[in-house]
């Protein structure tokens, strides 16, 4: 997935803000596969177990028997069909998750090569906001940030100025 380009910017803004939101002691299923973030918090000291690649529209046993008292979630609810399954299944009373934020001037995402790798939800914050409220969620704080590019064109100027990605760190009500 990263074999071109790493979100170096993501992933800086990413660990910055949970380490803002969440202690070193405590232990963390990350959903999704293990992955270089997943390095990166085990090498800013966290503990951290990673789901196995089940279909977690399907299968939500492993988030429903873990003992982990933080549940992140990178970049995951918007390949997912229904979120919302997922969210209500979490047993622990914390939650960080970021996502891509909907672009009005780009379609959404859709690898022709990977079934895997495909977003059937891309969020504008209000939306993401209300299914994390909906599912039994408060969240605490956000933030945002914008993802530029180096290519010529309108869409990559755009790309300046537009949040692309957007991070929450919840409670469980």
């Amino acid at each position: 997935m990263y074999e071109k380009t790493f979100p170096n910017k993501r992933f800086k803004h990413t660990i910055e803000f949970l380490e803002k939101h969440v202690s070193g002691t405590e232990s963390i299923l990350d959903l999704g596969v293990e992955n270089p973030f997943s390095s990166i918090m085990k090498e800013h000291g966290y503990s951290v177990e990673n789901t196995k690649g089940e279909d977690l529209d399907i299968d939500t046993s492993t988030i429903e028997n873990s003992k982990a008292s933080v549940i992140t979630a990178f970049e995951i609810f918007e390949h997912l069909l229904s979120p919302f399954t997922v969210l209500k299944s979490i047993k622990a009373d914390k939650l960080v998750a970021s996502i891509p934020l909907k672009l009005w001037f780009s379609s959404a995402y859709r690898s022709k090569t990977d079934m895997l790798d495909r977003h059937y939800h891309e969020f504008e914050d209000w939306q993401f906001d209300w299914l994390l409220e909906k599912s039994g969620w408060k969240i605490i704080d956000s933030q945002k940030w914008t993802n530029p590019t180096k290519k010529i064109g309108i869409r990559p100027i755009l790309r300046h100025f537009t949040p692309r990605y957007y991070i929450v760190y919840a409670e469980r009500v």
